[in-house]
């Protein structure tokens, strides 16, 4: 842990994860397209998930890797939540995302104004407050843990 308190770093991903997409259900100030039922993540999909809170795992997921890593744009998240597609008896093949998908999830961060696009940089990055909120629920998350 660092002098100045807990960040996302210190704790475990998987937690981090799973608390901040509870945050952003129960805030609901995450805007959620209305077709997040039937939409597939991967063309390589049969199905849309299972769980119905994904959109928010997925929201979390996303601004995690941006707080971590900034200049993340739509091809990035593509590339990140890509996955092999099957082709039968012939050789499998990577498949990225589904782009709407990955563009709904940066639209609504930016909505909550946890992201931000830079003017003169590509991609988007974390704002001020954006890392307030993170930290504060990974200080939560490792509170837990420790108790």
């Amino acid at each position: 842990m660092t002098s100045g308190g807990v960040t996302v770093k210190d704790v475990s991903p998987h937690d981090f994860v799973k608390a901040f997409a509870a945050y952003l259900k129960k805030s609901g100030k995450l805007n959620v397209p209305d077709h997040v039922d039937l939409a597939k993540t991967n063309i390589s999909k049969e199905l849309a998930p299972y769980d119905p809170d994904w959109y928010y795992i997925r929201a979390a997921a996303v601004a995690r890797r941006i707080y971590l890593q900034g200049g993340q744009g739509v091809g990035r998240i593509r590339r990140k939540y890509g996955a092999k597609k099957r082709r039968g008896s012939r050789p499998c093949h990577y498949s990225p995302g589904i782009s709407g998908v990955a563009r709904a999830v940066l639209q609504s961060l930016e909505g909550m104004k946890i992201i931000q696009k830079v003017a003169d940089a590509s991609g988007r990055y974390i704002t001020s407050g954006g890392q307030r909120d993170l930290d504060r629920i990974a200080a939560q998350v490792a509170q837990k843990k420790s108790s």
